[in-house]
């Protein structure tokens, strides 16, 4: 079964396949470092968004060599909206990695491959299989949808056991495969555009004749997943902290800590509200004594915005503000600095900011205007 499973994704995969720059090789053989920069993309991110952030990519950093020399900032800001931000600082310390220590070359070895930042069973399986043939297996979201419902698993998803099993039977059909890489990218593209979440396209299915989910009438409810838990909504509130007037001098912001969310960014100065009964302005005065060790005077609403996260919600409340005491340090920060209206574009910036940037933007501009 698993060679039969194994042929059949094959010769699917020759024929239905996405055209997507990284499967674009004259030669007709992948770069390893083209793989391994499009997986690292793709994990959490529609294919459809990953294309032109990998363009930009492969255009600024064409080489392994590339990344590894380039600064940090300029690789967060190429990275800037994609989300996920410690794959790209991975991506950057693993190139330094391989550049100073490895000769320049991506590991061909899983164990090799595993000791690297941010490289983990399933970009290993990757690189080794589609890059350099190797009868690895592949375990993303899609192939763990298509094989659930090939072998019927009722277990939940979310279980090590299941996982392990998943792993396994993963493994066989990779091991039974003629084209290792072929196959991979078949049963994950197979769970892309066939074997969707909802409403699977069961009748252009290739392995329909082997899926136990569909003989049994339930692929829909394959895989089985946890109950969903209720997302939380957190409240912040930023600082837009003036060196002069608002709207007619620097701003002051922070550089967020590597390690945590959104590490190594330039954000406003921020803070979560703690309780509901917190004023918005008292949040504020403390969060920015926090982070930078300075009192502010809070000034004028600027605008609040929405955005989602993995795993919460999150409405920002900027405000205009002075500082009333104190000099500026990184308290909780890992720096800070001042910058123009002009010039923070060119720093790296959650999507939140960029959402208060515009709104300021648009205020200076009808400011423009009225004069």
């Amino acid at each position: 079964m698993h060679q039969q499973i194994a042929d059949r994704l094959t010769a699917w995969q020759a024929q239905q396949l996405r055209d997507l720059p990284w499967r674009r090789d004259p030669a007709g053989a992948r770069d390893a470092y083209a793989v391994w920069v499009s997986e690292v993309m793709a994990q959490q991110t529609r294919l459809s968004v990953v294309e032109a952030y990998f363009n930009r990519w492969m255009e600024r950093f064409p080489t392994l060599e590339a990344l590894a020399n380039a600064d940090q900032q300029e690789v967060l800001k190429l990275w800037e909206g994609l989300g996920y931000y410690s794959r790209a600082r991975n991506l950057h310390r693993a190139a330094q990695v391989i550049a100073s220590e490895l000769g320049g070359q991506l590991p061909r070895t899983r164990a090799e491959l595993l000791s690297l930042p941010g490289i983990g069973e399933y970009t290993a399986g990757a690189i080794l299989s589609l890059a350099f043939g190797h009868h690895e297996p592949v375990l993303d979201g899609n192939a763990k949808r298509v094989i659930s419902r090939l072998w019927d698993i009722e277990a939940r998803i979310d279980l090590r056991s299941t996982e392990v099993r998943l792993w396994r039977l993963s493994r066989k059909m990779v091991e039974a495969a003629s084209a290792p890489g072929a196959m991979n990218e078949g049963l994950m593209e197979l769970g892309a555009l066939v074997c969707r979440r909802s409403r699977p396209l069961c009748d252009s299915c290739p392995v329909q004749s082997h899926c136990l989910a569909h003989e049994r009438g339930v692929q829909e409810k394959r895989p089985v997943r946890a109950p969903a838990q209720k997302v939380p909504h957190v409240e912040f509130v930023a600082a837009i902290i003036w060196e002069d007037v608002p709207g007619q001098s620097r701003m002051l912001i922070s550089q967020r800590p590597e390690k945590g969310l959104l590490g190594g960014l330039w954000s406003f100065p921020n803070g979560a509200r703690e309780y509901d009964e917190e004023k918005l302005q008292a949040c504020l005065r403390r969060a920015v004594r926090e982070s930078l060790g300075v009192s502010v005077a809070v000034g004028e609403r600027v605008a609040t915005v929405e955005h989602a996260f993995t795993h919460f919600r999150m409405t920002l409340t900027a405000f205009h503000a002075r500082i009333s005491a104190g000099e500026p340090q990184a308290v909780g920060a890992a720096d800070w600095c001042w910058t123009s209206l002009d010039e923070i574009g060119k720093l790296p910036c959650p999507v939140p900011d960029r959402k208060i940037i515009a709104a300021l933007r648009d205020l200076a501009k009808e400011s423009q205007e009225e004069t």
